[in-house]
């Protein structure tokens, strides 16, 4: 199956000192997420034991997808985490991705943000942890400025604290500030990840974000609908690519350091990647079409056109493998799957 060769495609990079983590114990949060989810697929298909803990709501669910072969502690990353061991490595996914929660609940979105990394943080300082990566993601930049463009990690954008749906990028944003205090006020060797979309097997075959829609249109030969203009700029990235920059930045990245995880040649509108699916992917048989409510009832984010650069975490040795055609292509067998 596609998600199999994708597992297999990250635990064959050679870039990755995998040995590292032999017998280690690494701790996971958002473990049934999209991230958190395939990094504990890569850490069980290693060839040597690997010691996975995965904070859980959710037992029952947890264990339909990885059965017993993970300790599982349950609870919510908001509250304080006890392990009952000390862990090496962190890997801190956790996080309201739903943008109509982050219009309808913006204390919760901020409160898992915010008091989970600090409780994810404290965790990790206790432990001694060797190496922690938060998992941030490019709505941290907020709204850019185009003449900034290519986007490297020590530029930044505007963020308006008066919409609710700032919770979200705001988040990212004082999180990454809490590596940072880690970093400097305890030596925490902690990362900052910042994902740029990401996509590809291994989402939950009922979700509803953007890029399963329009791999579903392409299925059942149904027109992609947009409920924007599509001149937000997306910047994008496959999911084994991402899972391999996080794992890379994880091992070999520099304490305290923010890497972007993208693939550049991949930065396209957003209605151009429907185009894409519509023409390519489903071979002309669909056609993108607009249905723009008012307001904002999905919560989308507001329009930018924000290039990121990944010189940074190319400079580990890392570099992305998929492209955008391609990575659909893989989505709708994993869709189908095949």
């Amino acid at each position: 199956m596609v998600l199999n060769e994708d597992i297999r495609r990250i635990t064959e990079d050679p870039n990755i000192d995998w040995k590292k983590l032999e017998n280690a114990n690494v701790f996971v949060t958002g473990a049934t997420g999209l991230i958190g989810s395939l990094a504990i697929r890569v850490l069980l298909s290693l060839d040597f034991p690997v010691n996975v803990y995965a904070l859980v709501r959710d037992k029952k669910k947890a264990e339909d997808i990885f059965g017993d072969r993970v300790n599982y502690v349950v609870g919510d990353v908001r509250e304080p985490i006890d392990c009952g061991e000390k862990m090496d490595f962190v890997i801190h996914c956790a996080s309201n991705t739903k943008s109509k929660m982050m219009i309808e609940a913006p204390v919760d979105t901020l409160e898992i943000s915010l008091a989970g990394t600090m409780n994810v943080l404290r965790m990790a300082a206790d432990s001694g942890a060797k190496s922690v990566v938060y998992v941030s993601s490019m709505e941290a930049y907020g709204v850019t400025d185009e003449s900034q463009n290519p986007f490297t990690e020590d530029k930044l954008g505007f963020v308006d604290l008066t919409s609710a749906r700032s919770s979200y990028p705001e988040g990212k944003r004082a999180s990454e500030c809490l590596c940072s205090a880690f970093f400097h006020q305890y030596g925490l060797p902690v990362k900052t990840a910042r994902l740029a979309l990401t996509m590809g097997p291994g989402i939950p075959v009922t979700d509803n974000r953007v890029s399963m829609q329009f791999a579903k249109s392409a299925i059942k030969g149904e027109d992609i609908v947009l409920h924007t203009k599509g001149e937000s700029v997306s910047n994008f990235c496959y999911t084994s690519d991402c899972v391999r920059g996080i794992f890379t930045i994880l091992l070999k990245g520099k304490d305290g350091e923010i890497y972007n995880v993208c693939n550049d040649k991949e930065t396209r509108k957003i209605r151009e990647i429907a185009e894409l699916v519509a023409e390519k992917n489903a071979g002309g048989a669909i056609k993108v079409v607009f249905d723009i409510p008012e307001g904002n009832a999905f919560g989308y984010a507001p329009d930018v056109t924000l290039r990121l650069s990944s010189e940074k975490l190319r400079g580990l040795g890392w570099k992305p493998e998929v492209a955008m055609e391609e990575a659909y292509g893989r989505l709708i067998k994993y869709i189908k799957g095949e």
